[in-house]
């Protein structure tokens, strides 16, 4: 089965109302839509239907730096304090120490699930920088990778700070505008004068439109590209084969859930198949774009359903020989270890054992996002999942088949975290 004949497949077998891919192989692109923009309001998804990336924004904001740092105008190893120097955040020692290295490879260290809506004028990421100082410090600087939104705000304002323009503006002159990516756009006025989906939650009778369709202002840096396929590929080649300045993106800076997988600058690598990637996700949408470098292949894919879109995304990468596909269940797992309760700011896990050596796990919705004010969604159904390795766990059934869970201990032995989705969860 070819990568169009899955993601077909799996669009119906998942219920997700639609999703555009675009494959690049051997120099040439193919792209194709498939459902409908909308459930309320319906109209075809076509390869030129724009879609919110998400976090892939994070490589778009990760090339405008490195052509920053190429250029003298900025270091990725001086402290951040350099260029912001009003920054303050709860940890003295993350204040003085923290450089753009550590933003752009998710190791600042602090809780990075933040969403404030600061408004839309300039001063948005200048506000929400400001407001950092709330966040707490959950591991110190440099020490562990753990998903941060909120320093990609940060980062983002450096780069502001150092050209003495919106980032938007400033990404769009480094990146946009040199590879002519006249589909990719921060701006929701810009977005809607041309076919663009809209996210959807929910399962079976309960399918939803997702809103609010914005991202933030203040976001724009982690998360607030829209693009289409034909864009992204586009945008792929310049990394299948990156000069010397991007060259840096790509290079290993900390180990992240999976062996041999590890985060770049702002790129994720995986040694097995020898991908580049990163993933998005909005307020009901879902995206992946991945690099092939010595095949010369990238695949960009993009839906409107959370969860949908996850399984979409699993089953076009086992489709590509990207995927190991699912590990198998390691018996004899001390389960007790693992019991108890995970939080974040966002969000908690229950982890409960159960009689035939499995595990349950019981997501809750807490609120705060898309934006902090932003009550708790519809709250997802349990999942069952099985230890593959002594501290790591697979779902491998339901709506949240192929989510995987890293228990980490502290230095004293006890599991003192749950990682899940890259996100540290703080044992209660």
């Amino acid at each position: 089965m070819d990568v169009f004949d899955a993601v077909r497949a799996a669009r119906e077998k998942h219920s997700v109302p639609g999703l555009s891919i675009g494959v690049l192989e051997d120099g040439v692109e193919r792209h194709e839509g498939y459902g409908v923009t909308s459930v309320d309001n319906p109209l075809d998804v076509t390869p030129d239907t724009r879609f919110q990336i998400g976090s892939i924004t994070k490589t778009f904001l990760g090339t405008a730096i490195s052509e920053l740092v190429a250029r003298g105008e900025l270091d990725f190893d001086r402290p951040v304090r350099e260029y912001v120097p009003a920054l303050v955040l709860a940890d003295p020692d993350a204040t003085e120490r923290v450089t753009l290295r550590h933003l752009l490879a998710h190791t600042g260290g602090w809780f990075g699930d933040y969403f404030d809506d600061t408004g839309w004028g300039d001063d948005a990421a200048a506000i929400y920088v400001e407001r950092m100082r709330e966040l707490s410090q959950q591991t110190p600087v440099g020490e562990l990778w753990a998903y941060n939104n909120s320093g990609f705000v940060l980062a983002g304002h450096v780069v502001e700070r150092a050209t003495g323009k919106p980032v938007e503006d400033a990404v769009k002159e480094l990146v946009l505008d040199p590879l002519a990516l006249t589909s990719t756009t921060f701006w929701p006025w810009e977005v809607m004068t041309e076919r663009f989906v809209v996210g959807h939650v929910g399962l079976g009778d309960e399918l939803q439109v997702a809103r609010p369709w914005p991202v933030g202002r203040s976001a724009h840096a982690a998360g607030g590209i829209a693009s289409t396929t034909p864009d992204l590929l586009r945008y792929a080649r310049l990394h299948l084969d990156p000069p010397p300045a991007l060259a840096p993106m790509q290079e290993p800076q900390a180990a992240t859930a999976e062996e041999g997988e590890w985060v770049g600058l702002t790129w994720y690598g995986e040694d097995r198949f020898g991908t580049i990637r990163h993933g998005g996700g909005t307020n009901g949408q879902l995206s992946l774009l991945v690099l092939v470098p010595a095949r010369s292949t990238a695949i960009a894919v993009l839906t409107n359903h959370s969860p949908g879109g996850l399984q979409v995304i699993e089953d076009v990468l086992r489709a590509a020989g990207l995927s190991a596909g699912e590990p198998q269940p390691l018996e004899d797992v001390p389960l007790g270890d693992y019991a108890g309760v995970f939080e974040t700011a966002v969000s908690r896990l229950t982890l409960t054992p159960l009689d035939d050596g499995r595990l349950h796990v019981q997501p809750e919705s807490l609120g705060g996002f898309p934006d902090k004010d932003s009550p708790p969604g519809p709250q997802p159904p349990p999942a069952e999942a099985f230890f593959y390795t002594p501290e790591r766990w697979y779902v491998d059934g339901g709506p949240w088949k192929g989510t995987r869970g890293h228990l980490i201990r502290g230095d004293d032995g006890v599991v003192r975290w749950l990682r899940v989705g890259g996100r540290l969860y703080g044992r209660t």
